[in-house]
C-alpha cells in the first residue's frame, strides 16, 4: 500500500494512556495498514506514582523514564512537541517542536491523552512560591531544594532563618501529597543524623488539605492508619485547612496560623491539560465529555481518554459516573482505543470499555503502606510487598524493572549520601516554571492557524 493512502493516526501525549494505545497499535496493524505518529516533548514516558521516591532519593530519575525507542519493533514516528491546539473540522493538530517551530500535523484519526497539570486556585503568591509534583524535573529539583535547606540551616547562625528553612508544607492529602509528605520527611530524618548542628526537633513537617479526611477513597479504616503512621513520624497533619497566601519566607493558612517555612509543595489535584480547552468541545468538569467507546460525540476519527477525558465508568454502573484519572485506567484505556481504532479500520463494531478498579496502593516509605487490593484492605509490610510488586510489574520495560529493583535493594542496605546534584539554581524555579499553561492556542487562534497554512474545510 502506498504510504500517502495509508491513514494517518497521530496519537497525543506519551503518558500512561498514549504509549498503551501506540504499543498496542504497532503490535495490531502491519506497517502498510497505518502510519502512527506520536507527539511528546520527551523521549521517554514517565512512571509518575513513584516520583516521590525520586523526590527522596530512594530512586534515580533515569530509573523511572522509560525510554520510547527501546523496542526493536518500534516504527512510530515522533514529533518531539507539544500539542497547543486542533482544529476538529480541519483535521489538523498544531505543534510546537522543542524548538519552537510551529507545525501543522494532519491527522485521519487522533487520540488525546495530552494528560493533565497541576490544579492551582488564585491564591496569592501561589505559583511564585510553590513546587509541583507533577514532572521528573520538579522530582529532583525538590530533592535538591529540600537538601540545600538542611545545609543553608545548618551554615545559620539566625536561629529565625534556621526555623523558617526546616519546616515544610506539603499541601495536598490524595496520595500524591501523602506520599510526598511521608517520603520526604523520611529523607529529612535520615539526613539529619549527618548534620551536627541542627536540632532533629526543629524539623517540623506539615501537611494539610481543605478535605475533611485524608486520602477518602481508601475507606475510613485505611485513611486513618496512614494518618497514625505519618502522624507518629512527626507530621502534623491538618484538615479542613488550605492556604490563604504564599510568600518567599512563610505562608498563611486559612486557620489563621503563619508558618515560618521556605519549601511549599502544591499537590493539590489536576485538571486536565489545557490543550483541552482549545477544541470548543462539551466538556465535564474540564474533562472532555466521551461516549463509552471513548470517542468524541459528532466528530468522526477523534478519540480522547486518561487524565483529559470523563470515560464512563460502565463498571459502577451509576448514572453519570466517570472513570478516576488513575495510571491502571489510563493504560487500560489506551489499549481499549488502540482496538476501537483497529476495529474501525477492519470495519468492525468499536466496544464499550469497562473496567472494575483493581484496588489502590499508597507507599509510605520504609516499611510503611496502606493498600487495598481488589478490596482487601492491608498496611505495613503486607501493603509494601503489594505497593511495590504493582508498581514493579506495572514497569513497561525489562531494563526498568531491573533498575527500579536494585535501587529499592541498594537503598534499603547502603541508604543515601544526600547529595545535591544541581538542580538547585540561584533563582529558585517554581511551579509557574515547570508548567507551560499558557503555550495554548485559543479555538479562533487554531482555526486562523490552519486557515493561513491553506488546511481548513468548507
Amino acid at each position: 500500500m502506498n504510504t500517502v493512502t495509508r491513514p494517518r493516526i497521530l496519537v497525543v501525549g506519551a503518558g500512561f494512556a498514549g504509549v498503551e494505545c501506540v504499543r498496542r497499535l504497532e503490535r495490531r496493524l502491519s506497517p502498510g495498514e497505518a502510519e502512527i505518529t506520536l507527539v511528546t516533548p520527551f523521549s521517554y514516558q514517565l512512571y509518575l506514582p513513584l516520583l516521590p521516591q525520586v523526590a527522596s532519593g530512594v530512586l534515580t530519575p533515569q530509573s523511572i523514564a522509560l525510554s520510547l525507542r527501546r523496542s526493536s519493533k518500534y516504527r512510530t514516528r515522533i514529533i518531539p512537541g507539544g500539542a497547543i491546539g486542533v482544529d476538529l473540522k480541519a483535521k489538523v493538530c498544531v505543534v510546537r517542536t522543542i524548538t519552537d517551530q510551529i507545525v501543522n500535523e494532519p491527522y485521519d484519526y487522533i487520540v488525546l491523552a495530552p494528560g493533565s497539570i497541576t490544579r492551582t486556585f488564585d491564591i496569592p503568591g501561589l505559583t511564585d512560591h510553590a513546587f509541583g509534583m507533577k514532572t521528573l524535573a520538579e522530582a529532583a529539583y525538590i530533592r535538591d531544594h529540600v537538601i540545600a535547606q538542611l545545609d543553608l540551616a545548618d551554615a545559620s547562625q539566625d536561629p529565625v532563618e534556621r526555623a523558617s528553612r526546616l519546616q515544610f508544607v506539603v499541601v495536598g492529602g490524595g496520595y500524591a501529597g501523602t506520599e510526598t509528605a511521608a517520603c520526604l520527611q523520611r529523607l529529612t530524618h535520615a539526613a539529619v543524623k549527618r548534620y551536627n548542628r541542627l536540632d532533629p526537633g526543629l524539623i517540623k513537617w506539615h501537611l494539610i488539605d481543605i478535605a475533611p479526611k485524608l486520602m477518602p477513597e481508601l475507606g475510613e479504616k485505611l485513611g486513618r492508619d496512614a494518618q497514625e503512621v505519618l502522624t507518629r513520624r512527626g507530621i502534623e497533619i491538618s484538615l479542613g485547612v488550605s492556604i490563604e497566601k504564599a510568600g518567599p519566607e512563610e505562608v498563611t493558612f486559612t486557620d489563621g496560623r503563619v508558618v515560618p517555612t521556605r519549601t511549599l509543595i502544591w499537590t493539590a489535584g489536576v485538571v486536565a491539560s489545557p490543550l483541552i480547552a482549545t477544541l470548543g468541545a462539551e466538556t465535564v468538569k474540564g474533562r472532555l465529555a466521551v461516549t463509552a467507546e471513548m470517542c468524541l460525540p459528532d466528530h468522526d476519527g477523534v478519540f480522547a481518554l486518561g487524565d483529559s477525558a470523563a470515560v464512563p465508568d460502565l463498571a459502577k454502573g451509576q448514572e453519570g459516573a466517570v472513570c478516576p484519572p488513575t495510571a491502571q485506567h489510563a493504560m487500560r484505556q489506551g489499549r481499549h482505543v488502540a482496538e476501537n481504532i483497529i476495529a474501525t479500520l477492519r470495519n468492525q463494531p468499536m466496544r464499550p470499555y469497562v473496567h472494575k478498579d483493581l484496588g489502590l496502593v499508597v507507599d509510605l516509605g520504609g516499611s510503611d503502606a496502606v493498600s487495598k487490593p481488589l478490596g482487601v484492605e492491608l498496611k505495613g509490610l503486607p501493603a509494601q510487598a503489594v505497593a511495590r510488586g504493582y508498581h514493579w510489574s506495572a514497569l513497561r520495560t525489562g531494563v526498568a524493572k531491573a533498575r527500579v529493583a536494585a535501587n529499592w535493594a541498594l537503598n534499603a542496605v547502603a541508604g543515601d549520601d544526600f547529595v545535591r546534584t544541581g538542580f538547585q539554581a540561584r533563582k529558585p524555579a517554581k511551579l509557574k516554571d515547570f508548567e507551560y499553561t499558557d503555550a495554548y492556542l485559543t479555538p479562533e487562534q487554531v482555526r486562523e492557524r490552519v486557515a493561513e497554512a491553506g488546511l481548513a474545510r468548507p
